[in-house]
Formats: structure tokens, C-alpha cells, sequence
């Protein structure tokens, strides 16, 4: 298990390594990486509530605190995590088997997970913009309306986009396959969680 928190860091520096490692999919190397993939799937979905429209208007509301707005955070957070290591995990594990891959839905759910510590790496630049906007961070038109707010959106789209490279190197590492089959899929499970989260808009939209 002390391997596998090592590899969660590792995966920022060397990924292949790590993703090489995935392809040992027994119930022990996967009961092994449970606790690092919990960790991971909980900071990332937390990393995923802060960037959302909705928590930047949380403390609109007066009856929003600082203690409100953290345990909203970590419950929403952990909702979004685990909705998309099981959604977006099964999506991932359908366009790899469409594209030839033999692998278990565990496996992808796991290079999913691994793929995502860019986004739990991401809450570091939550203090510093705390420190910077403090309440107004989570409000309309604070002081973070400008170019500084401005900076820390650019900032969260670099991680994404770390992110989605590692996704890429992940699955082209446990399949053994070329870049462009590997990037297919990634653009295939893109594709249609897209599609699909159009038409649960479309069909709230609806109602």
C-alpha cells in the first residue's frame, strides 16, 4: 500500500511507471491502491465543487459561513468525485473496449482516478486565493471579478489540461497502444460525456 501513495505522487513526475503498474488488475493490487484512489477521487471532486459557478456565489446567501461553505465543499465534492469515477469511469471503460481494449472496468475507473491528481494537486492555489479574496471568492462581484480572479481560472484549466495528458498517457500505457489510438478513446469518452450531460440539461430543461 506505501508503494501505491508513492505513486500517486510519482504520477505528476514519471506517469508511465505508475500506469504500467495498473495492469496488474488482481483483487490485491487493487485492494492495495484503495485507499490512494478514495483520497484521490475525494480531492479531485472537491477541486471540481470549488470551480463551479455555484460555489463562487455560495456566501450570496447570509446564512453562509466559512464552516458552512468547507463542509458544503467536502460533501458536494465528494458527490462529484465518485459520480465521476463511476459515470465518467464506465464511460472511459466503454470507448477503450470499443476501440479493442480487454480490460475490466476497475482498471479504467483506476487510470481514471490517477489521471486526476493534477485536480486534487489544485487545491494548493486555494489558500493563496483565499489569502488574495478572502469571502469574495465566494461571492458575486468581489474583489475577484478581475484579472486576478481571472488568473486562478487560468490556473484550474492548466490542471485539467494536465490532467486529460495524463489520462492519455494512462491509457495508452495499460493498453500498449499507439498515441492516436489512445487519444481516440480519450476524445470518444470525452465526446459522449459531453452528449450526455447535454441531454440531462436538455432534459431538465424540460421539466
Amino acid at each position: 500500500m506505501r508503494d501505491w501513495w508513492i505513486r500517486t505522487l510519482l504520477v505528476l513526475r514519471r506517469p508511465r511507471p505508475v500506469f504500467a503498474a495498473l495492469r496488474d488488475d488482481s483483487r490485491e493490487s487493487a485492494a492495495d491502491r484503495a485507499e490512494p484512489v478514495l483520497a484521490i477521487v475525494l480531492l479531485a471532486g472537491m477541486a471540481w465543487a470549488l470551480s463551479t459557478s455555484t460555489a463562487a456565489h455560495l456566501m450570496d446567501d447570509d446564512d453562509y459561513d466559512a464552516i458552512i461553505v468547507a463542509i458544503w465543499v467536502f460533501f458536494v465534492g465528494g458527490i462529484y468525485g465518485f459520480f465521476a469515477y463511476f459515470a465518467l469511469g464506465g464511460v472511459l471503460h466503454r470507448a477503450v473496449r470499443a476501440l479493442g481494449s480487454r480490460g475490466t472496468y476497475r482498471r479504467s475507473r483506476h487510470v481514471l482516478a490517477f489521471a486526476s491528481v493534477p485536480l486534487a494537486v489544485s487545491l494548493v492555489a486555494w489558500p493563496v486565493k483565499l489569502a488574495a479574496f478572502a469571502g469574495d471568492a465566494f461571492r458575486t462581484g468581489g474583489s475577484d471579478a478581475g484579472a486576478g480572479g481571472a488568473a486562478f481560472v487560468a490556473i484550474e484549466v492548466v490542471f485539467l489540461a494536465w490532467a486529460v495528458a495524463l489520462l492519455v498517457i494512462g491509457v495508452r500505457t495499460v493498453h500498449g497502444w499507439t498515441w492516436a489510438r489512445a487519444g481516440a478513446a480519450v476524445v470518444v469518452a470525452a465526446c459522449a460525456c459531453v452528449a450526455i450531460l447535454a441531454a440531462v440539461f436538455l432534459a431538465a430543461g424540460r421539466l
